[in-house]
This record gives structure tokens, sequence and C-alpha cells, in this order.
């Protein structure tokens, strides 16, 4: 009964009105009724692009290299060769069914791997990266970017096999053929297999944006955008199968900024590196419109976008251009268009500040590459660095007091949280990530890493009893969400920068923290209780050569430049450095230690850090 309840809680906070799209999108596939199950296209034939503009000075060389190797999530590098597009590009295994229609696909099978490999080539990562060669002059690239659409093509017939088994896959196929028009300089352009190319992705939205908008999430507003930019497109070009594609896709795309992006910002997932995906799906809808000289976004949309940009802007370490780890991380990139594209943030930060507040969020060029790139003029003035913020529309607070940097995570939750990190703490002194984050892994993770990386474990926090702070009902989704109960304040007072917010979960077990940043220190409060057993408090840290020792209730921790000290007093029952797993990447993880506090009874633990300022 209790987990019936939460259930029902859970389906409530999601919305009826999303549930119900599910529910009839699921249940029209399964009848073999639904609207996209008779869809059909013709098999496009190149050539999709037909001649290069010189790039813009200053452009930096590409960011991936396609040429003589594959490039998986940005990092895992494979023998090059032309890829099998329904295969796993690693072991070969191809997906199970891969010649029926996409609806009879299985999501996941465990014996074929992480879908997400399949995905990955089909996302054309490479075609940016030929069109950024061929718009540098390099011979033969035009030749090879049209040779590799034509294969894509011809083994991925519409609709059919795992690459269009999903809404927003095709549409950051659209996104990144629009991407690659920019970079080569010929937006107002469309060959009659591009055309073909953009209609048959199209068709395969469009019938299905009901469900994209019910998951609350970058689907929708990757879909809307695919459908904004490829309408204008076969517009432009006089297509008569426009139809209301770009009218569809505008109105869906402001309507899902109204939504999803709060006030201060915060984008529904929770998540810094699909708050990225986000800011570059505007930032494509925004140069695309400018191009082609379509009309303006309403300014409530670029007042979100502006906000949006903002919150990353607060978050992102201005010297290495990095960020915490925190939600959900696939590596997911829309722009890799420079080097070091996938921890460094900043030309997408730098990018939609410019686009959506005509300023500057960096000082140096480096950081106007994809603004060059998709041939945007940089904007001018002095950057006004990164402030503090705190973003109550999603429950995150980034406090910064000089060089420093210290994330919290609160539970305000407007839509479904993806990882069981409720009063996380990251902190960051310039470029050195003191307390980490563990981040992803992988979305078909096999035990124990399906649990371990979005559960409390694995984050700075308390756990009680050895339990999530919230209950498992499904891959991507927790129930019986928290709420900040009391008093939740931030303050910035001249002296530091602090934040106080509480829980009670489902359980009664609560936790109060309050976290108090200066430039050379950071201190935090932890009350906690309601509790059965006990009460885990965990510090994630940087690999150094860390030296422990206890005295009492006294703990004290060092490593070079860097002095802890956690007073437990009575509750204290143990404490221990054990080795953890963070994963930077996706589909990597690599140890790092984790101090464990173990509390036998409610109680305070004063923990304090001290690092020696640079």
């Amino acid at each position: 009964m209790t987990r019936f309840a939460t259930r029902a809680r859970t389906l409530f906070a999601l919305g009826p009105a999303n549930v119900l799209r599910v529910a009839l999108y699921r249940a029209g596939l399964r009848s073999g009724l639904h609207p996209v199950q008779r869809v059909r296209a013709p098999v496009p034939q190149g050539p999709f692009f037909t001649r290069a503009h010189p790039a813009l000075p200053g452009c930096p060389p590409p960011g991936r290299n396609w040429v003589e190797h594959t490039v998986l999530f940005g990092h895992l590098e494979i023998a090059h060769r032309l890829p099998q597009w329904r295969s796993h590009p690693v072991t070969g295994v191809r997906w199970p069914r891969a010649d029926r229609p996409w609806w009879e696909i299985p999501d996941f099978d465990p014996a074929a791997g992480d879908v997400k490999l399949v995905w990955e080539c089909s996302r054309m990562d490479w075609v940016l990266a030929f069109a950024q060669r061929a718009a540098l002059g390099e011979a033969g690239m035009l030749d090879r970017l049209n040779a590799w659409l034509a294969d894509w093509c011809r083994d991925n017939p519409p609709y059919t096999g795992p690459n269009w088994k999903c809404g927003q896959e095709a549409s950051i196929r659209v996104m990144r053929l629009a991407g690659a028009a920019l970079v080569l300089g010929t937006p107002n352009e469309l060959s009659p297999g591009a055309a073909d190319f953009v209609v048959m992705h199209l068709r395969r939205i469009l019938p299905t944006v009901a469900y994209a908008r019910a998951q609350d999430n970058n689907h929708g507003t990757s879909e809307a955008c695919a459908l904004f930019v490829g309408g204008t497109w076969l517009e432009a070009a006089g297509d008569a199968r426009a139809g209301d594609f770009a009218r569809t896709g505008r109105r869906l795309l402001e309507e899902r900024v109204a939504r999803l992006v709060g006030e201060q910002g915060t984008f529904s997932q929770y998540s810094v590196t699909y708050h990225r995906v986000l800011l570059d799906t505007l930032c494509l809808a925004e140069a695309w419109r400018r191009a082609l000289g379509c009309a303006a976004f309403s300014p409530a949309f670029a007042q979100r976008a502006a906000s949006a940009a903002r919150w990353a802007a607060s978050a992102v370490e201005p010297g290495s251009g990095d960020a915490p780890n925190v939600g959900a991380n696939d590596g997911a990139c829309l722009w890799p268009l420079f080097d070091g594209c996938d921890r460094d943030f900043r030309p997408s930060v730098q990018a939609a500040t410019a686009l959506f507040s005509g300023t500057r969020a960096y000082d140096g060029s480096r950081h106007d590459a994809v603004l060059l790139w998709l041939r945007v003029p940089p904007a001018q003035g002095t950057p006004a660095g990164p402030g503090s913020l705190d973003a109550r529309d999603g429950g995150f607070a980034m406090l910064r007091s000089g060089a420093a940097l210290a994330l919290v995570r609160y539970p305000r939750f407007r839509f479904r949280p993806s990882q069981a990190d409720v009063l996380h703490v990251d902190l960051w002194v310039g470029a050195r990530n003191i307390l980490r984050d563990a981040g992803t892994c992988s979305y078909s993770a096999p035990a124990p890493w399906d649990r371990y990386f979005p559960g409390t474990e694995s984050h700075n926090t308390v756990q009680f009893d050895g339990r999530d702070q919230m209950p498992r009902l499904g891959r991507f989704l927790f129930g019986d969400w928290l709420r900040c109960d009391g008093k939740c304040e931030f303050s910035d007072d001249g002296d530091g920068v602090s934040l106080i917010a509480g829980y009670h979960d489902a359980k009664g077990a609560w936790h109060r923290r309050r976290v108090h940043l200066q430039e050379d220190k950071l201190q935090v409060e932890d009350d906690f209780g309601g509790f059965e057993r006990k009460a885990v408090l965990r510090w994630r840290l940087e690999p150094s050569a860390w030296r422990l020792d206890r005295r009492d209730g006294h703990i004290a921790l060092e490593a070079p430049g860097l002095r802890a000290t956690f007073d437990c007093g009575e509750a204290l029952a143990g404490c221990r450095i054990v080795e953890g797993r963070e994963s930077r990447l996706y589909l990597q993880h690599t140890p790092l230690p984790v101090l464990e506090i173990e509390l036998g009874r409610p109680g305070t633990v004063n923990s304090c850090l001290i690092w020696d300022r640079a």
C-alpha cells in the first residue's frame, strides 16, 4: 500500500496531463494506430552540400578528429572506419531487430548493451567536423561529408532500425545538418538531397511531439528547435512540403522555454551538462533565425534564455571552463566545434550570453569558438565575471567568494529529479575540484553501478540507514520528491555567502544543513535525526595524499594545501576513508577517496575546510 501511495503521489507530481500523453502514445503504438506509424518518406539521395565558403578569421581548429579515428562521447577513440550505423561501434554487435520498424525494437536490451552507443555515431558529430575542415579549405572534405550522409541514409531507411526510435535523436540530426550549413556559410541554400533528409526527419518528429512535451526535458526543446529550423529552411527554399513545421516548432519552443526554464534560469533537468544542451539548442534557433531573417522570438523567450545563460555562468569555473558534475551527464555537446569541448562550458555560455544579452561572459577569443563557427559576430564589452546566485526556481545555490565556488543542491523540485543528491555540496577553488559529485557513468550500467551513481551514496550529503533519500520507482524516476522544510535562507553579508536548507524524508529522517563560504574557508553545519540505525556523512574528495586523524569526537584531515576538521561529538560511531568512484566522462569511472563519518545517534557535525590562497 505504501509503494502504491508513493507511485500515486509521484504520478500526480509528474502532472496528470503528462501521464495521459505518455499513456496515449504507448497505447497508440501497441495498437498500431498511432499516426507516426503511417508516415512514409523516400530515401534521400546526395549530394547534400555543394560548396563551402571560407571560415571566419579566428575560427579555431576542428574540435574532434573524425578523419583518423572515430570519436564516441568526445573521449572514446576507436579505429577509424565508416560506422556500421545499426551496430555497437566497439563490439560490432547488431542491435536486436535492427531491420524492423522502430516501434517494434526494444528500448533496452542487456545482451546488446547501451543503445546510446548505437545512437552516438548517428548523432553526426562528424557532419560538423567535416564541414569545419571543408570551410578551412581541406580538400575532399565536402565529398567525404556527402558520402557519409548518403551511406547513413541507405543503411537507415525511413523509419526502420534503432536510430529512428527517438524523436530527439532525429532532431539532433536535423540540428547538426543545419549547423553544418552555418559552418559552411550556406544556410540560404538547400539541395534536393538535404531537403529530402530534413523532411524525412521532420515527419518522424511532428507526430510524437506530445510525447516529447510529456517528458518535460530537452526532448521537447530539441524537437521544437528541429521543427523550427528545418521548417524555415524548407520555407526559404520554397519547398511545398514545408507545411506547418516552422510554425509548430516556433510555438512549441517558446512554450517549452516558458515552462522548463525558471525565472532564475534553472532548467528542468537539474544537470549542468543538459543545461549546456539547452543553451546550445537555443543558440542554434537564434543564430538560424538571424541568418534567414526570420521574425524575432518573443521578449519573454529571450529573457528566459538570458537567465539560463547567467545560471550557467554562475556554475562554471571561469579559469578552466569546467563545472560541477551535477545531475545526469552523458557527455552531450551539441556544438563540439573546439578542442576540449567536453568539459569546457565557456564557449556555450559565451554564445548564449552574446545572442540573448548582447554582452560577453569571458575575455579571450578562444571562448568565441561557437559564435565564430556559427558565423555570429562576437559581442563587445568587458565581462562582469560570475557572481553568487540563489536559483530558487530549481534548488541550486552557487556561492562565490574570491576564487572559491560552493554549489549547494537543495530540494525545490518542480520537475522529476534524476539523482538523490539533496543537500549535496560541490567545492571548487579555482580549477581545483575539492569536494566532488560522482556523475553518471552510463544510463544502462550493470549492477551495482546502476544504483550507485544516481544514489545518495554518490553525493556529499548524509545517507540514512543505507537507503536513498527518495525511493526508486524506475530507471529514471524517484518517488516522494523531497521539499524544503522550515526556513530556506540565502545570504551574502560581506563576510561570506551562506545557505541554510533542510528536509524531512518519507520515513521521518531529517537533515538540516548550513553552508558558509569565504575566500579561504568552507564551513558546513549538519543537524540530523529521525533515522533508525545509522547516518553516514560522506565527503567525496579530490584524489590526493590525504592523512586522517581521529581523536574522541574530533576528526582531522589534511592534504597538500588543505586542512579539514570535523567535530561530531558523542554521535560519532566511526570514520574511515574508502574508495569511491567518479564518472566525469560517459562510460568511464575512476577511483577517488571518500571520507565516511558514521553517526549512531541524532546530533550535529561541524565541518570546516581551509585552503591555502593562491
